[in-house]
């Protein structure tokens, strides 16, 4: 496994200007990502107090029934002694979802150690799995890649209602169908049939889409301790009881902040994310299992579609009473974040940092202060196989990421057009229209009127002459469809629909070819959050 770091031309205006030193986007933030900026914030953790101890038993009874290995444990220790936490999330999508879910655990565990060393204090990765996103079509699939072609790969399962990843049932079948559906797209390699015996194991003992997604998550980070946590888990509602208070009294002022700042980002020359609004609450209601987003009307917290209308008295006693009824959304969830743990750094995406960029005022309404926002890893895992066929290509990955493998790849294609064959179909094509053109005149001269039936006889024979053309041009290509499938498989491989593959691809495409210490050897790299893109052959 080998390490090279470029600067991707692949460019996102937001995250470039967040790496320059002057830039205006850091007005958005509480701190630039630099070295100051860490010792200032453990300052300002040193001077609050979280209910260490409360939280870390909340981690431990959720973490005990995946499995809680030697290292996860101590580090929960350390946290219930005040550790700080370095913090990210993600949904919980099949197969772990892309990925740039691992590429954020990775992240997190990385930033951790960095800041334990650099600080001389407790640092502990926690990843928030946001099983409270209703979004299912987007967590249910993932890519595979067959002949150098990407195939969209889905669970069969499908549902109306707008349950929450963690409360929707997963049917055992349709699951292991999937599983085997995608295995099988991968190929069989040396590590092929362990790696599916023990996916289909975790399958198993899945109920639903969260259970899965953490069994595979803890079994991948076993040896480095990454704390999970899902959102919905009851005792963390219940811990979460005076925060979402907090988020109801403040309601109109979170969301008035919002919107002015997002406006002001707009002003700055970015998109605007969220495209907030003032009536919206930025919490759901949730009733068995589906979520409902509150609209503030007045005096009174609603949903149409669900037939609800709360007061804010009756939303308080939710809070109080029974909070598993409540969930956030993209606005509070940082917030709720916030104040829930002693987080040190948050890790994210491009689109997490555009988000972010907004909540400035929102911190600043609930007293408390944004914590540095850690870009997560960018990186392309490269196969020995592609890796080759860049060599014989004479491609780089930069080559690809600028669409110079398309580029060639076409200029390929062109030059195995058989230029006489096609002169030969212009001339019958060209002699077709002057004869077409001597019988119409012919006709007109002897009044036929049958121009329109002459008309769509030619056009016939035309589409004859391209169906013709078309056969005999495929039929070139194919005696050549071996070299145009090398230039297919670098572009799927590594620039799927001219996107990075982490948006794409699950790890266990990278697993089954390279071996399940493969998330251990990435661990082993020298790399660190920062402007560069990871290039890794395998």
């Amino acid at each position: 496994m080998q390490l090279e770091q470029i600067h991707s031309p692949v460019t996102n205006k937001l995250l470039e200007d967040y790496w320059s030193e002057h830039a205006n986007i850091h007005s958005f933030f509480e701190y630039k990502y630099n070295v100051e900026s860490f010792g200032k914030r453990m300052a300002y953790l040193k001077n609050r107090s979280y209910r260490s101890k409360e939280l870390s038993q909340v981690i431990r009874s959720y973490m005990e029934r995946y499995g809680l290995s030697e290292k996860a444990n101590h580090y929960l220790n350390e946290l219930e002694q005040g550790a700080v936490v370095v913090v990210g999330g993600q949904q919980a999508g099949l197969l772990t979802g892309p990925l740039y879910s691992i590429h954020k655990a990775i992240s997190v565990i990385l930033l951790a150690e960095q800041q334990r060393k650099a600080l001389n204090t407790p640092v502990v990765p926690v990843f928030w799995i946001a099983g409270e996103d209703h979004d299912i079509e987007e967590i249910n699939h993932t890519y595979t890649m067959v002949n150098g072609e990407i195939k969209k790969r889905g669970y069969s399962e499908r549902s109306k209602l707008k349950k929450m990843a963690s409360t929707t049932e997963l049917n055992g079948e349709a699951l292991q169908q999937f599983i085997v559906n995608v295995f099988k797209d991968f190929g069989e390699t040396q590590y092929t049939e362990g790696l599916l015996k023990n996916v289909l194991q975790h399958a198993s003992n899945s109920k639903t889409f969260t259970d899965f997604f953490t069994l595979l998550m803890n079994d991948l980070f076993e040896k480095h301790g990454l704390l999970m946590l899902d959102a919905t888990f009851e005792p963390f509602r219940q811990y979460e009881k005076m925060y979402f208070a907090q988020l109801i009294e403040r309601n109109e002022q979170i969301a008035k902040g919002v919107v002015a700042q997002e406006q002001k980002l707009a002003q700055a020359g970015y998109s605007m994310p969220i495209e907030a609004t003032e009536q919206n609450a930025n919490l759901f209601y949730i009733r068995e299992g589906e979520r409902f987003l509150l609209e503030r009307q007045k005096n009174f917290f609603k949903n149409s579609a669900a037939s609800v209308k709360f007061s804010k008295e009756e939303l308080l006693a939710f809070a109080s009473e029974s909070p598993q009824n409540l969930s956030n959304n993209v606005v509070t969830r940082p917030l709720m974040q916030e104040m829930a743990l002693p987080v040190l750094a948050f890790v994210g995406g491009p689109g997490e940092l555009a988000y972010w960029a907004t909540l400035k005022p929102a911190f600043e309404t609930l007293q408390l202060q944004m914590p540095i926002f850690a870009p997560r890893l960018s990186m392309t895992l490269i196969t020995r196989q592609v890796e080759t066929l860049l060599k014989q290509k004479e491609l780089t990955v930069t080559d690809v990421f600028t669409n110079k493998n398309e580029q060639k790849m076409a200029q390929f294609v062109e030059s195995l057009k058989d230029d006489r064959v096609n002169n030969a179909i212009e001339q019958m094509k060209m002699q077709l229209h002057r004869q077409y053109e001597e019988l119409t005149d012919y006709l007109r001269s002897e009044n036929y009127h049958r121009e329109d039936l002459l008309e769509k006889n030619k056009n016939y024979h035309e589409r004859q002459f391209n169906y013709l053309k078309t056969k005999l041009e495929k039929q070139n290509i194919d005696k050549h469809e071996t070299e145009i499938r090398h230039y297919k498989t670098i572009q799927a491989s590594l620039y799927p629909n001219n996107q990075y593959q982490e948006r794409f691809y699950n790890p266990y495409l990278f697993l089954n070819t390279y071996g399940e210490s493969l998330i251990d050897d990435l661990l082993e790299l020298p790399m660190g959050i920062s402007d560069q893109h990871n290039l890794i052959s395998l």
